[in-house]
């Protein structure tokens, strides 16, 4: 158990507590960016420590423009998560990805313009290569962890996180499938962006909920719309996750623990004593 690494659940629409957790505690926790969505839940599941947020709070009280990303990745960080599983809902931008399926993808376009994306800041710069955004080797175990649960998920695709919180115009979704967009959300970017700067593996499990507002035979989404689907698939989440947990390697082999080996751009010397502080619990072992 010792040698194990300890993964997150982030909760997004839909997903809002894990079944079958023992020993659950709830944490009050503050970082220097203030405090995360929610108290964070801590316990054991399939015999594996997990932790357990909800990204958009108690009662799904904050819009996507308002979630603390910071806040949530680097509380995260302290409790020695190194891998995080996020649950998400999304449209579909492709005919062939079909509401009620899982998408796990491999690429993200960043189409927000409001939230904080990084951690380095108050002089201290670090450039992190997110050529690959998302983890390849925790993305094809929960790809292996929904067929298990019985889902129809593709390994594959590009989704686009927009601003929110309204949905998008007619033209806007047009316009992402013609960039060759598959999916699109409102909460992965800069949640997986911040993941990589804390070295962290990060993948995401978006389910399908509807076909945004392209799709002229099928009506424009809705929230009751959104809801339906991820009641339906809320069991099919549960699952994918307790067999992800419960087959978990134990170690990392990817390269995400190493994001900023080569990022830190900044002289040593030149960095401020209060933001080396700061940002301690991420470069702690490059500055010491």
């Amino acid at each position: 158990m010792e040698n194990r690494s300890k993964i997150a659940i982030i909760g997004g629409s839909g997903l809002y507590s894990i079944a079958g957790l023992e020993d659950a505690q709830m944490i009050e926790i503050d970082t220097p960016f203030g405090k995360p969505s929610a108290p964070i839940v801590t316990g054991v599941l399939e015999g594996q420590p997990i932790v357990f947020l909800v990204r958009h709070g108690v009662g799904h009280s904050l819009s996507p423009s308002e979630v603390p990303y910071r806040a949530n990745i680097y509380a995260l960080k302290s409790l020695g998560v190194d891998r995080i599983i996020s649950i998400s809902a999304c449209g579909s931008l492709r005919e062939d990805f079909i509401p009620g399926e899982v998408v796990i993808p491999d690429q993200l376009m960043d189409f927000t313009r409001l939230r904080s994306r990084t951690f380095f800041e108050d002089g201290l710069v670090a450039h992190v290569s997110v050529a690959d955004p998302f983890c390849t080797e925790l993305s094809l175990q929960l790809y292996e962890a929904v067929q298990e649960a019985g889902g129809n998920a593709h390994l594959n695709g590009a989704l686009i996180t927009i601003e929110g919180p309204r949905f998008s115009t007619r033209a806007e979704s047009n316009t992402f499938r013609a960039w060759g967009m598959s999916i699109i959300n409102m909460s992965t970017a800069p949640e997986a962006f911040l993941a990589r700067e804390a070295e962290m593996c990060y993948t995401v499990m978006n389910h399908v909920t509807d076909y945004d507002v392209w799709h002229v035979s099928e009506e424009p989404v809705t929230v009751e719309m959104v809801i339906e689907i991820l009641n339906r698939n809320t069991d099919l989440a549960q699952q994918a996750v307790r067999s992800l947990v419960k087959n978990l390697r134990a170690k990392r082999t990817c390269s995400c623990g190493d994001a900023l080996a080569t990022a830190l751009i900044t002289r040593r010397d030149a960095i401020p004593e209060e933001t080396k502080k700061k940002l301690h619990l991420l470069v702690g072992k490059y500055l010491d």
